[in-house]
C-alpha cells in the first residue's frame, strides 16, 4: 500500500515537563508559566496548516507526545481532536494515544482525558524499583506509579507502559524479576528500552567524567535476550526492537512511522513526512509560538526527499519490525530497485541474521540483537538516524 493510501497519522507535541530527566534528549522544557489559551490557539493553527496540505485523507491515529502531554488541559486535547476529526475523515477504529507521567496529579485527569476522546494511554513508569526511579530522576515512586496504572486501566480501553533497563550494575536476575512483575499487570503493550547515553544529557556529562557506566555489551545482550524470551512466553512478543504487544494490540500510530506512511507533525520540534516532503517545526517553544503567529504554522524546515532518501528511510525504519519491509513498497519509493546490498544480504542470510521472503526482507530473531550493525551493511547510504517526532 502506498503512503497516500495508508491512513494518515497525526503527531502533536507538548514540550513542557515538570523537570528534565537526566537521560532525556527529547524536545522538552521546564517553564514556570504556560499561557494555555495561546498554546491551544497555536496548536490549532499549526494543525490547520497541515490539514490544508493533506486534504481528503483518512485519519488513522493521533499521538500526543512530549514533553509531558498529560499536563495538557483536557479541554485543549478535546479541541485538537475535534479539529483533527473535522479536517480529516476519522477511521472507525481511530487510535488516540496520550503519553502520561504516572503521578497522582496527572492520573486525576485521566477521566477527563478519556472523555475528551483519548482511548489509549502510554505511561512512563520507567522502573518498578524506587532506587532506580531516583537514579533516573523521576518524580514518582513505585506505589504512586502503580496507582496511576490502575487508574489508567479503569479509564482507557488500551494501556501501555515504558520501562528502562540495562541500568548501571543491574543484574539479570533483578531485571527478570522486575519484568515478570510488569507482565503480571495484564497490559496489552510494553515499551522496554535499554538505557542509552544520549549527547547533551546530564547522563552524557556524567559518563564523560567517568561517573556513570552502563552494562558492557555481553551483559546488555543477556538482558536483551531475556527480555525477548520472557515477553514472547507471556504472549507479548517483540513486534519492533523495543516494543512488545499482544496480537492486534500493536501501536498503530507507530506502525505508520515504521511502515513509512504519511504523518503530520505539529507543535515544537515535531517532524513530519507528507507527499515526499520532510517537515520539521521550530524546537524552542517561544520560537515556535512566534513562527505560528507570524506565518500561521511553526515550520522551520520543509524540503523534498529524493526517491533514494525515501527508500533508505523506509528500509531503516521497516527493518526494526519483526515483519520486516515490503520490498515492492520500497522499490516504488525508490522509483526502481530498492537500495539494498544483496551481496551483504546473502552473507547475512547464510548466518541466519536476515531472511529473504517473497517481496519481503526481515531481520531474524537472532539478528535483532545486531540490528545496528546489520543496517549499514544492508542499506546503501543508510541515514544515521530517522526520527519520527
Amino acid at each position: 500500500m502506498t503512503p497516500d493510501k495508508m491512513p494518515l497519522a497525526l503527531y502533536v507535541h507538548w514540550p513542557f515537563c515538570v523537570s528534565k530527566c537526566p537521560y532525556c534528549d527529547f524536545n522538552s522544557h521546564v517553564r514556570d508559566q504556560v499561557d494555555q489559551q495561546a498554546w491551544r490557539d497555536s496548536l490549532l493553527a499549526d494543525l490547520a496548516h497541515e490539514a490544508r496540505a493533506l486534504p481528503g485523507r483518512t485519519l488513522g491515529s493521533v499521538f500526543f507526545g512530549g514533553g509531558t502531554p498529560s499536563l495538557m488541559p483536557p479541554a485543549t486535547v478535546a479541541a485538537i481532536l475535534d479539529a483533527a476529526q473535522r479536517a480529516w475523515t476519522p477511521a472507525a477504529d481511530i487510535e488516540i494515544t496520550l503519553e502520561a507521567n504516572p503521578s497522582s496529579v496527572e492520573a486525576a485527569r485521566f477521566a477527563d482525558l478519556a472523555a475528551a476522546g483519548v482511548n489509549r494511554v502510554s505511561l512512563g513508569l520507567q522502573s518498578l524499583d524506587d532506587a532506580a526511579l531516583g537514579f533516573l530522576g523521576r518524580a514518582h515512586g513505585v506505589d504512586e506509579g502503580l496507582a496511576a496504572l490502575a487508574t489508567a486501566q479503569r479509564h482507557f480501553a488500551r494501556v501501555s507502559f515504558d520501562l528502562i533497563y540495562a541500568l548501571p550494575d543491574q543484574r539479570l536476575a533483578a531485571w527478570e524479576a522486575e519484568l515478570a512483575r510488569a507482565l503480571s499487570f495484564g497490559t496489552e503493550h510494553l515499551s522496554l528500552y535499554q538505557l542509552t547515553i544520549e549527547p547533551g544529557t546530564r547522563f552524557a556529562t556524567e559518563a564523560a567524567q567517568g561517573r556513570l557506566a552502563v552494562p558492557d555489551g555481553d551483559r546488555a545482550a543477556d538482558l536483551f535476550e531475556a527480555t525477548r524470551a520472557m515477553t514472547a512466553a507471556a504472549g507479548l512478543p517483540a513486534y519492533e526492537t523495543s516494543n512488545h504487544a499482544r496480537a492486534g494490540a500493536e501501536s498503530r500510530h507507530n506502525l505508520t512511522y515504521w511502515r513509512y506512511g504519511d504523518y503530520a507533525g505539529v507543535g515544537p520540534g515535531a517532524h513530519g513526512r507528507r507527499d515526499a516532503l520532510a517537515t520539521q517545526r521550530r524546537r524552542k517553544p517561544e520560537n515556535w509560538l512566534a513562527a505560528v503567529a507570524r506565518n500561521g504554522h511553526g515550520i522551520e524546515v520543509e524540503e523534498p526527499l529524493t526517491p533514494h532518501e525515501r527508500a533508505t528511510e523506509a528500509l531503516v525504519m521497516g527493518l526494526r519490525l519483526r515483519e520486516g519491509v515490503d520490498l515492492t513498497h520500497v522499490a516504488a519509493l525508490a522509483g526502481g530497485s530498492a537500495p539494498i546490498d544483496w551481496t551483504a544480504v546473502a552473507r547475512l542470510e547464510a548466518q541466519g541474521l536476515v531472511a529473504r521472503e517473497p517481496d519481503r526482507l526481515r531481520v531474524t530473531e537472532a539478528g535483532a540483537l545486531l540490528l545496528d550493525a546489520i543496517l549499514p551493511l544492508v542499506v546503501r547510504d543508510a541515514p544515521e538516524t530517522v526520527r519520527a517526532a
